[in-house]
């Protein structure tokens, strides 16, 4: 259980710390691409309002939102960031760009201006264009050159700008960024390694205590109650038969039982159960069981029934299967409504055994069915003891099921039926 603990508590971490990290480094992924993205956006809008080139004076930049690439940039009039850019006197120099025009009539090209830019030809730069026009889009990205499309009246230009080195300052970081984080999660992962025991210890150390306070509780319990059964026996041999011894008499069953089920857990949840797993035919144990519980369900007016698949053999600890079938079946009983149904299936599906016990019953809440296999939790929040249960016996199944690799799991459909469902590897 302590190694459950440790996992779950570095997991939640780890979880948590990549969520976090997921978070950041995209933030700072989407706003440095953004920021390259705008600013090349701006240098296109520029461009484009005119002519394919910078102006002479940077007094003639234009800083309202007219012109043929201005609406769709959204540019802020006077903006600081605008500012910045657009007033620098080596913005010309800086920037490598291209531009090809295309008549809109035939289509023909017109010209192309390669003489801002080295890495692209005549060739290539139309080949370019081309592609552009072709996908219909406006503006974006074509390998590292972002490009926006302005239709004159008789001419549509495409306008090149060369963002390879943005782009890979910003893939640069992004990669950065991305082992940092990785390296990171790996250091916690090692912290967390070594002092996730030192954390739940205090936690380890509390649940020894109630464990061991519980077996040794329940075995001191054992000699007193069989006293007291004892001499129920014999004043009920002296004085006769009464209510009275009766009722002692079952009362001590019942504490019995309880005290024999607190020892049971408490033993299921040892490092290592005492069990003998062994290949036993699972279907004839099933069958032998439901045998028993027969006469009961026709003496209670309940209608049992069941559906095994000959055959099955499973490798486990029989006396605890024969206990966790007693128990499931003994839920059903218990908590089933008058002349109501009970149903058990067992079959067997690629890799795994599953077995599902079935009951209708007067209501059971969906917010309950979590809760069913918690020790002492009852649905039935009075805790009648009329139904003799103490909310241990679906604990006990769980800790069965878990002992054997399997799972358990608890639905209803309408409220008003249960199943339980045991999923054991084959």
């Amino acid at each position: 259980m302590i190694n459950n603990l440790r996992l779950k508590l570095i997991g939640a971490t780890m979880l948590s710390l990549i969520i976090v990290l997921s978070v950041v480094v995209g933030a700072i992924t989407y706003s440095t691409y953004r920021g390259i993205v705008d600013d090349a956006d701006l240098i296109l809008t520029l461009l484009a309002d005119n002519g394919g080139a910078f102006p002479d004076k940077v007094d003639e930049l234009p800083v309202d939102n007219e012109g043929p690439g201005a609406g769709d940039m959204n540019i802020e009039s006077g903006s600081r960031r605008q500012n910045d850019i657009l007033s620098s006197p080596e913005l010309e120099y800086e920037s490598r760009y291209f531009t090809v025009t295309f008549n809109n009539r035939s289509g023909n090209l017109v010209s192309v201006n390669t003489g801002k830019i080295a890495a692209v030809g005549t060739s290539a730069a139309v080949e370019y264009a081309e592609n552009v026009i072709a996908s219909g889009k406006t503006k974006g990205f074509m390998d590292d050159y972002r490009y926006l499309v302005y239709e004159g009246e008789t001419e549509t230009t495409v306008v090149f700008l060369d963002c390879a080195r943005n782009l890979s300052t910003f893939r640069t970081v992004i990669t950065a960024s991305l082992g940092i984080s990785a390296a990171g999660l790996v250091m916690v992962l090692v912290l967390l390694i070594f002092l996730s025991g030192r954390i739940v210890k205090p936690f380890w150390e509390n649940y020894e205590k109630q464990r061991r306070f519980i077996t040794d509780a329940g075995h001191d319990l054992k000699t007193p109650l069989t006293v007291i059964g004892a001499d129920a026996e014999v004043l009920e041999m002296d004085i006769g038969e009464n209510e009275w011894i009766t009722d002692i008499r079952t009362q001590v069953s019942r504490l019995t039982d309880m005290t024999n089920s607190l020892i049971m857990l408490s033993r299921m949840d040892e490092a290592e159960p005492e069990y003998q797993m062994l290949d036993f035919p699972l279907s004839d144990i099933v069958e032998e069981t439901l045998d028993e519980y027969r006469s009961l369900a026709k003496t209670q007016g309940k209608n049992l029934s069941g559906s095994i698949q000959p055959m099955i053999s499973l490798n486990g600890d029989e006396k605890a299967i024969r206990r966790l079938l007693s128990v499931l079946l003994d839920n059903a009983m218990k908590y089933s409504d008058e002349n109501g149904t009970i149903s058990l299936t067992l079959e067997q599906q690629r890799g795994s055994i599953r077995l599902m016990v079935f009951n209708t019953c007067p209501y059971m809440p969906k917010e309950s069915l979590p809760h069913l296999f918690d020790r002492f939790y009852r649905t039935d929040e009075s805790r009648n003891s009329q139904t003799g249960g103490y909310g241990l016996g679906l604990s006990i199944a769980a800790a069965i099921v878990t002992a054997h690799k399997g799972k358990i799991s608890a639905s209803t459909t309408d409220e008003k039926s249960l199943l339980i469902t045991v999923t054991l590897p084959s």
